[in-house]
């Protein structure tokens, strides 16, 4: 797994250093520097708000937890993107960091496993939408071009899978109770019980289709939410592009790096999309690799020091649990 890991890295790595090249390596520090560090700094100040939303949908799938736990949400969503963004594991790694940090903040283990199943799916159903809100996009912006008639098709195919994706994932769900349950014992050992409390605890959400509409509403607005600041990023930036376009690209984009999860923190292929997508909808190949390395300047920004302040927390909760147990036994 980790020889597939670090050639998957190797060869996204040399596809963005050739699209790059291709493009010229000029023209693109050329945009970025046109984007610049206010650009930057927008950016990660307005990631904010999408973090605010995504942690409030994972918060409103546990009907057990007190307003005053809703910041725990927050923070362990941070720990979650972090994690699957800038560590060389797939995403169901994030996933189970982000877990745990809920859990060291007194969230139960079988509530933190449980809500994260239904929330990646709410995730998913939510990125379907603002899939589709791209495809209609696009559709509307090729018209009778005729020349990207497989670029729309192959969207649309796309489309589907993921859809047929959902569906098995939420199938597993209700009813491959065993498979969860051993994700669970493999996973978060704490959190899996001998009584399949975590099986129990999903069936229980379910149970409440209302708290899952309302995290699908609220993980896509998150989705919107992000596509907007992109656009006041390169507004800022001089650059005159509607708001629907950033959307269409954004939502495109997306649903490829979510197609593509192989591939870490998706090297490669966000490039080439965006290299793809972006001159369709008017912002220049150039503009669009700025647009896709200012996003992983923000995620570095944003995400290092997440995960550090995680570790050190994690890393005082062990010392502190060692002192703990050598006084017990002491006393």
């Amino acid at each position: 797994m980790r020889l597939g890991v670090i050639l998957a890295a190797v060869i996204g790595l040399a596809l963005a250093t050739a699209i790059a090249g291709y493009v010229g390596f000029s023209a693109v520090f050329a945009a970025l520097s046109r984007v610049g560090w206010r650009g930057l700094a927008v950016l990660c100040g307005y990631s904010a708000l999408p973090f605010v939303l995504l942690g409030s949908a994972w918060y409103a799938l546990d009907a057990g937890e007190p307003l005053r736990r809703w910041p725990t949400f927050i923070w362990s969503r941070m720990v979650r993107d972090s994690a699957g963004e800038l560590l060389p594991f797939s995403h169901l790694g994030g996933f189970v960091i982000g877990a745990r940090a809920a859990i060291e903040r007194g969230v139960s283990p079988t509530a933190a496993f449980s809500t994260t199943v239904v929330d990646v799916t709410a995730e998913l159903i939510a990125q379907l939408g603002f899939t589709g809100l791209g495809l209609g996009l696009l559709a509307v912006r090729l018209g009778a071009h005729s020349s990207h008639e497989n670029l729309f098709g192959a969207a649309v195919v796309g489309l589907g899978l993921t859809g047929l994706g959902a569906v098995v994932f939420i199938a597993l769900q209700r009813r491959g109770g065993g498979l969860v349950q051993r994700l669970a014992d493999r996973f978060l050992p704490a959190a899996a019980g001998r009584t399949g409390r975590v099986v129990e605890a999903i069936d229980a959400i379910y149970r409440r289709p209302a708290r899952i509409l309302a995290a699908v509403v609220i993980h896509l607005a998150a989705w919107v939410a992000s596509a907007v600041g992109i656009w006041l990023a390169l507004r800022l930036a001089g650059v005159r592009i509607n708001l629907t376009s950033v959307l269409a690209i954004e939502s495109l984009v997306g649903a490829v790096r979510s197609a593509a999860f192989v591939a870490p923190m998706g090297i490669g292929v966000q490039e080439a999309t965006y290299a793809l997508l972006g001159p369709l909808f008017g912002l220049g190949p150039e503009l669009s690799l700025a647009v896709s390395l200012l996003k992983r300047a923000r995620d570095l920004a944003i995400g290092v020091p997440v995960l550090l302040t995680w570790q050190g927390l994690e890393g005082a909760r062990l010392v502190k649990g060692e002192w703990g147990g050598a006084g017990g036994e002491a006393s």
